[in-house]
């Protein structure tokens, strides 16, 4: 019985030693104590085993099987994580190296009342214990107990089990060089978002977004503004209102009481412009100049037919006759559908096709009768350190047609890790009651400063091409700064 116990307690240092890697430094010395919401939960949930094989990353092969079988299954003083791995491949802490140790000394205790224990014995048993108990274990416990304290106040405190609360705020300082009549000052404008996401069932969202703002600029009416700026003297006004469900692993449905139209229905736009762009339409134009109210409602889908393939399709009722039930959603005077074939890839291309129809107008300004039919194509070509991309949208609408189009190149990472450096530009679609086309182009550079903030200065031109003798030119710079939250 002697020499069972001196095989239990040299296999001890020697298995873990080996098996987990631990490292002299990590046994000899301490790091400075982590702060607890530092600390490192999966270093002591554990979980006994009874059996090697139940740690499905420990194979008959590893050079210490061997040992861990012993451990495990002659002995009972080794565990697991709770995914039943043992990471034999990482170093382990003092925390570790206590708690694994301490479940093998649990064992040479209950063998020490099966056998005499010669004195020296003894000694090196009560030298292990003074060493890793009194410090590593009761810290260990301290720092668990800190961590189920901050943990209870947390879920006491919190307004809800299943929203998360997350806001955006835009601000905007804009000064036109050579301005349009009517913006000959420098001026703000400002955003405000509170996004209220709800999940019930851990893949599912439901969201409520608050927004209000004011100031615009870049000749909204033709030449699309701001993309984050919507001037409605801070009134507070709830621009989205939808819930989103996947059915299966590949297919995800939208019930939209409000704020989803044109680009909203589809996962990704392709052009990397949109999104970074200071000005509105480096999102492509034709997703809204075809679109209908976002103040509407709405379906939508999305099926993924493959990692890489993705369909996309969503129907817009606007209001006020979605929301009438003399009217009632399918007798809407203003309705819009989209239909959009993406191939989105973790490579060189990006590339969709898109369809939409909308009842009402042909674009911004809606002016003319009839539905619009539209048909578009959008292409991304990353090289890695740059991309180029662009898209064309053909429209046919009663009495005539346009075609639109945007192209340009950027850089990611430029400079400094995140960023993005851009220039784009291209043919609006025509303005209501002409057969003249905007000209839009912008440089931006986009810097996050942090997690929290993100600076964007931005030159943009814009000529309105309308005619009529007015000054149809502006040059801007424009300083964007957004906080998220």
């Amino acid at each position: 019985m002697a020499k069972l116990f001196w095989q239990s307690l040299l296999a001890v240092p020697a298995a873990l030693g080996a098996a987990v890697a631990v490292s002299g430094s990590a046994i000899a010395a301490e790091a400075a104590t982590p702060m607890v919401s530092d600390f490192d939960q999966n270093s002591v949930q554990v979980a006994q085993i009874t059996s090697v094989s139940e740690l499905t990353d420990v194979l008959p092969s590893d050079w210490a099987f061997q040992a861990l079988q012993s451990l495990v299954e002659s002995y009972g003083c080794i565990q697991g994580y709770p995914d039943r791995t043992f990471r034999g491949q990482r170093s382990m802490t003092r925390f570790e190296f206590a708690a694994a140790l301490n479940s093998c000394l649990d064992v040479i205790t209950a063998l020490m009342n099966q056998v005499s224990i010669e004195a020296d014995d003894l000694s090196i048993i009560r030298r292990l214990q003074e060493e890793f108990f009194p410090v590593e274990l009761a810290t260990l416990r301290g720092r668990v107990d800190a961590l189920e304290a901050e943990t209870a106040t947390l879920r006491a405190q919190q307004f809800s089990t299943t929203t998360k609360l997350r806001g955006q705020a835009d601000f905007h300082l804009v000064t036109p060089f050579d301005g349009i009549t009517g913006e000959a000052n420098t001026s703000v404008a400002n955003r405000a978002r509170l996004n209220f996401d709800s999940s019930f069932t851990g893949d599912d969202r439901l969201r409520i977004r608050l927004q209000a703002g004011e100031g615009n600029a870049i000749d909204p009416s033709v030449l699309g503004g701001l993309a984050n700026a919507r001037g409605n003297d801070y009134n507070v006004t709830i621009d989205d209102f939808y819930y989103r469900f996947p059915v299966g692993s590949r297919i995800t449905l939208t019930a939209s009481a409000r704020g989803l139209q044109g680009d909203d229905w589809v996962t990704d736009t392709i052009v990397p412009f949109d999104g970074p762009s200071v000005a509105q339409y480096g999102e492509p134009a034709f997703y809204s100049s075809g679109g209908s109210s976002s103040n509407g409602a709405g379906a939508g889908i999305s099926i993924a037919l493959t990692d890489s393939i993705v369909l996309d399709a969503g129907y817009t009722a606007g209001g006020p006759g979605a929301f009438n039930p003399n009217v009632g959603i399918f007798a809407a005077a203003d309705q819009s559908y989209i239909a959009q074939l993406s191939f989105l890839s973790d490579g060189f291309l990006d590339a969709g096709i898109a369809y939409l129809h909308n009842d009402q107008s042909t674009n911004f300004q809606g002016g003319l009768p009839g539905g619009t039919d539209t048909y578009a194509a959008l292409l991304n070509l990353d090289f890695g350190g740059f991309f180029i991309a662009g898209h064309g949208a053909y429209q046919a609408f009663n009495g005539g047609n346009d075609f639109s189009w945007t192209a340009g190149l950027g850089i990611n990472d430029f400079g400094v890790e995140g960023s993005q450096l851009g220039i784009y530009g291209g043919q609006l679609p025509e303005v209501a009651d002409t057969t003249n086309n905007p000209l839009l182009i912008e440089g931006y550079y986009e810097v996050p400063f942090n997690k929290f903030l993100t600076i964007t200065p931005a030159v943009i031109y814009g000529d309105t091409n309308l005619g009529g003798g007015t000054d149809e030119t502006g040059f801007w710079g424009v300083l964007r700064a957004t906080f998220e939250f």
